[in-house]
């Protein structure tokens, strides 16, 4: 069923809260190494979450463009994302220190890309990272070339980043137990990505979405539209009250998934129109999906490359 009627990565190279949400939150700002404060918000009893810039990865914002949290239970923390260097990674584990006692018993990479796992190296052993079942593939082909690839833009604040695999992998759902407070950490088929996992806090209702969902940044596709599609058909049915996205700002669930489908539908009926006329991909990509410009930042960055991917997925349908 569409969710229509129901109611912020290239492979290769790659805030707002509503009024309600501000009432509900209160915000803690740590110092970082260098650039700026670290802030973190209580987006609901035990849940925090750090927002991250809709910007592309550099030297200026060390990498922290992805938003990344953590859930405190009775006996310890889970700590979903890492961010984009090991200088945003230690900021977020000074920053879980400032909240509890507890010891951080997992972390969640919700999937490979280098915003969510780069700062994994800031969290050691006996610390159990937790993933989907592809990733330990994703982060072995594409990680070396990853901390090469941004190592240009980032300098030095990519010092220290080195690739951390899953210890414990997800093929379907698993539940976290992190004393009276169990978080329902699930792998979908693939859609943003090959190895994509949403984590949901069923005491608090928050879902941490991770780049299933991007609100305000312009959805990026890096795996395949039709399943993505029809994921988010499924991840509506999960009884959340708010979202983490990946990219942008904690949002009313399911309400925030309309806009991304609107998105990817109008870039799948662009191209198949497109197809269909004989129009080659490299005219097909400077048009698809256009008319939805208006919606989204970073639309210049990535909509022409998530045009081209879907293209030559649907030229094959």
């Amino acid at each position: 069923m569409s969710f229509l009627r129901r109611f912020n990565w290239p492979e290769r190279v790659g805030v707002a809260f509503s009024v309600a949400a501000l009432a509900a939150t209160t915000t803690l700002t740590y110092a970082r190494e260098s650039i700026g404060p670290f802030s973190i918000s209580e987006v609901a009893p035990g849940v925090y979450v750090h927002l991250g810039v809709n910007e592309l990865m550099n030297a200026q914002n060390e990498g922290a463009i992805a938003n990344v949290g953590f859930v405190v239970g009775g006996d310890a923390v889970a700590v979903i994302d890492t961010g984009g260097s090991a200088r945003e990674g230690r900021a977020l584990r000074e920053a879980v220190k400032r909240v509890t006692d507890k010891a951080i018993k997992y972390v969640v990479n919700t999937h490979a890309h280098p915003d969510h796992v780069f700062g994994n190296v800031a969290f050691d052993a006996p610390t159990i990272f937790v993933g989907h079942h592809n990733l330990p593939r994703a982060l072995a082909t594409n990680g070396p070339f990853y901390i090469n690839a941004f190592r240009r833009e980032m300098e030095s604040a990519l010092d220290d980043v080195k690739i951390v695999p899953p210890t414990l992998v997800v093929d379907d759902e698993i539940k976290l137990d992190l004393g009276h407070r169990s978080l329902i950490v699930k792998a979908w088929p693939t859609s943003h990505t090959d190895n994509d996992l949403t984590v949901f806090d069923p005491t608090s209702g928050v879902l941490f979405a991770g780049d299933l969902l991007f609100v305000q940044h312009v959805p990026v596709l890096d795996g395949s539209i039709l399943g993505w599609l029809r994921t988010i058909d499924s991840l509506v049915w999960i009884p959340a009250t708010r979202v983490v996205p990946g990219h942008g700002g904690v949002s009313d669930w399911p309400d925030a998934l309309a806009a991304e489908q609107a998105y990817l539908q109008r870039l799948v009926s662009d191209c198949r129109d497109l197809i269909k006329r004989g129009i080659p991909l490299a005219q097909a990509a400077d048009v698809a999906g256009a008319s939805q410009e208006s919606n989204w930042e970073l639309f210049d960055e990535y909509n022409k490359r998530n045009a081209t991917a879907a293209y030559s997925e649907l030229e094959w349908e």
